[in-house]
């Protein structure tokens, strides 16, 4: 996982939850956020027009981690 895409990513949570980035970890899943659907179609469109990559809101699952998460933006950045 690169370090900088899951700053980001977390920045983009932060945001959205109006919560410090310190709250956040890598092991944490979408589920264990309380992240509901429209959350996740809104954190898919934040990725894409923060990071410029097409993650879609059905890619984002309630167990997937954030680390997973950055980890799958990283491998959309790359190709």
């Amino acid at each position: 996982m690169n370090a900088a895409t899951y700053d980001q990513l977390v920045e983009i949570l932060a945001r959205l939850h109006d919560t410090p980035a310190d709250r956040f970890t890598p092991e944490a899943t979408f589920a264990d956020l309380d992240v509901d659907s429209l959350t996740m179609v809104e954190i898919s469109i934040r990725i894409e027009r923060d990071l410029g990559v097409t993650v879609h809101d059905s890619e984002l699952r309630p167990t997937l981690t954030l680390a997973g998460t950055a980890e799958l933006i990283d491998a959309r950045q790359t190709v």
